[in-house]
């Protein structure tokens, strides 16, 4: 069993040894996640996503030095890299990006290799995160894959989504279509040192003027389509979109100062509470159906399953019949 005070302590072997234990999806990491939930949800969980190539370790890094320096908050580093789905290797490269934060005892970076997971995120991401939470830290970056549109995924995990453009990657179309803008909450056009920058902010800005409300900032529609409080609507949160230049560290004093109006925005609002309750129940979503997966595939014969296959490789059978087959435990083979 795993010491948890000295997760909770402060003991950074402790925690790296939770985490891998979390990662791994092991049993003591499973009974740790259980007994430490209680210590959970104090932190500010901050997602950075965008496209590869925009700069999101360099962006990261720098914000991390900001809100140490400014704001003396103790920070977690969540940074997520893609696994080969050939070799199932990742490179976990940047504690190497982010080593001049090493040192700091106010700084815990943790590489995870996403292990084939779709969405931008590891299958054990919100483990990880609640285990950096229960753990004390003020804030928690997600630095995500870089999958482009399909990462909404840390919208569901995060309180502030920061999405991240880049001038000259082609994006100025790809940052206006259906799943980017409505999952930030805080738009940074990095590496604004680089020709097209008026342009892709100009697109970007059009496209909030012209698609963007209020209501559909991402967890605010679910709010208000429950029928609660209209008070976040009527205020309002309009994405701001601020220039960066990670690599000599300007603009990054304005985007913190967001994170941190974000984060009372939220909390003035109620949506901090509505964001926890719908992570939490996107969360329980995802383990029920992993619990419920298990559960099926223990009922039913490995032997059953194939010949079921082997129905649809012949086309004797559809795929949506061989589910109906499987689960209702059919035997019309």
């Amino acid at each position: 069993m795993m010491d948890l005070h000295a997760v909770t302590g402060g003991n950074r072997l402790a925690l790296s040894r939770l985490l891998t234990e979390v990662e791994n999806e092991t049993e003591t990491g499973r009974a740790s996640l259980d007994r430490l939930f209680v210590n959970s949800g104090r932190a500010h969980l901050v997602g950075i996503t965008g496209s590869p190539g925009t700069g999101k370790s360099s962006l990261v890094s720098c914000l991390a030095r900001q809100i140490r320096r400014e704001y003396q908050k103790t920070v977690a580093i969540v940074a997520i890299d893609p696994s080969s789905p050939f070799t199932g290797g990742a490179i976990l490269g940047d504690r190497v990006r982010m080593r001049d934060l090493a040192g700091d005892p106010g700084v815990f970076i943790r590489s995870m290799a996403s292990r084939g997971a779709l969405g931008g995120l590891a299958r054990s991401t919100a483990g990880v995160v609640q285990v950096l939470d229960a753990a004390g830290f003020d804030l928690i970056l997600i630095e995500t894959v870089g999958a482009g549109q399909s990462e909404v995924d840390i919208a569901r995990l995060a309180h502030t989504t920061i999405v991240i453009e880049a001038p000259g990657l082609g994006d100025d179309i790809q940052a206006i279509k259906a799943g980017i803008l409505e999952i930030a909450d805080i738009l940074v056009i990095n590496k604004a040192d680089m020709p097209g920058v008026e342009n892709t902010e100009r697109a970007l800005r059009a496209n909030l003027d012209l698609g963007h409300s209020p209501r559909m900032n991402h967890n605010a529609a679910h709010m208000i389509s429950a029928g609660e409080d209209d008070t976040a609507e009527q205020e309002g949160w309009m994405p701001p979109v601020l220039r960066t230049i990670a690599t000599q560290a300007s603009g990054i004093e304005e985007v913190v100062e967001v994170i941190f109006s974000h984060r009372a925005y939220l909390q003035q609002t109620g949506l901090w509470q509505h964001r926890d309750h719908e992570r939490l129940r996107a969360e329980v979503g995802h383990l029920l159906q992993n619990a419920l997966m298990q559960r099926w595939q223990k009922t039913v014969p490995a032997e059953r399953y194939e010949a079921v296959m082997q129905q649809v490789f012949d086309r004797k059978i559809s795929p949506g019949s061989a589910i109906n087959n499987l689960v209702n435990g059919g035997n019309n083979l």
